[in-house]
């Protein structure tokens, strides 16, 4: 008896050792403490670009000044973090949380955190608020149908609602295939899009979100969805061979995750966000990587870059 309490103990020792190091998570004094700020990033549309020709990669992108800047302010080293859209949310928080059928399914298995916070133009969806918290919203977006140029769809003619606007949209997709993905803002269970008689596609294998219009080019699929910043650059990429035909959602909004017991790092990160938009310099970067989103969005940028 006394032997098995002694490896009793010790297999409890263990693990409650092993999961301290998985779960372990850390808010603004221990990663001041640490001397570096771990940015989750995933490469997506002038947010995250990775250029990979040398022997070490090249990563520039909207978030990633933006998370050098905050770093530097906080008087850190920057360190990136590479993820996907599947394993983002388990590198912030742990856990492999997802949407399935307007549920939010959180997985049990602890993994090891790897990032302090996650950057990339992630939209603010109201299942991914069960799980992390956000900054203050810091760019705008949507979702849209797009189509190929030789599809049989044409634009919609804008109703004055934008309500009104999607139902057009929707009722065009009967029969019609359409290319979504989940797990991310193109997640057709995020705008009921099996009701409306389309036939959804997902990719077999995980995909970029910027190989979405390359996949309807190529037949995957007559029609994608798109958010706004990928819509922006995909137009000037492939102009004369794709359409904008309307809207699949209401206006949203993008922020950066943190982890709800990280709430000094979201704090100071806000505090960053009013300072460098007040001094203009968060102007002059969305100039620089999205140059006529004011135009598109002039109420979101109420001061001019």
């Amino acid at each position: 008896m006394a032997n098995f309490k002694s490896i009793y103990l010790v297999i409890t020792l263990l693990s409650l050792s092993l999961y301290s190091h998985y779960s372990h998570s850390r808010d603004l004094e221990e990663i001041k403490k640490s001397g570096v700020l771990r940015h989750i990033g995933i490469p997506y549309a002038n947010f995250i670009n990775i250029y990979r020709g040398g022997e070490t990669p090249i990563i520039t992108g909207l978030d990633v000044e933006l998370m050098k800047g905050f770093a530097k302010k906080l008087g850190l080293k920057y360190q990136f973090v590479e993820a996907t859209w599947h394993n983002s949310m388990i590198l912030l928080t742990g856990y492999n949380a997802h949407f399935v059928n307007e549920v939010v399914v959180k997985g049990h298995v602890q993994h090891e955190i790897k990032g302090d916070l996650l950057a990339a133009g992630t939209t603010i969806l109201p299942w991914r608020k069960e799980v992390v918290d956000f900054s203050t919203a810091y760019f705008p977006s949507a979702v849209w149908l797009m189509a190929r140029s030789d599809s049989s769809l044409s634009p919609i003619t804008p109703s004055g609602s934008i309500k009104q606007d999607i139902q057009i949209v929707k009722s065009l997709l009967q029969g019609r295939k359409v290319l979504a993905m989940k797990q991310t803002c193109l997640d057709p269970d995020l705008y009921d899009l099996y009701n409306t008689g389309a036939k959804i596609i997902l990719p077999v294998s995980e995909r970029k979100l910027s190989e979405m219009i390359p996949a309807i080019l190529n037949n995957d699929a007559e029609l994608t969805l798109l958010d706004v910043t990928d819509i922006l650059i995909a137009l000037e990429k492939w102009p004369g061979k794709i359409k904008v035909i309307g809207p699949i959602s209401e206006d949203q909004e993008m922020g950066v995750m943190f982890r709800k017991d990280s709430p000094n790092l979201r704090k100071a990160f806000n505090m960053y966000l009013q300072e460098i938009q007040d001094s203009g310099e968060y102007y002059s970067l969305i100039k620089k990587y999205y140059p006529s989103v004011f135009h598109f969005y002039p109420s979101f940028f109420n001061e001019k870059p």
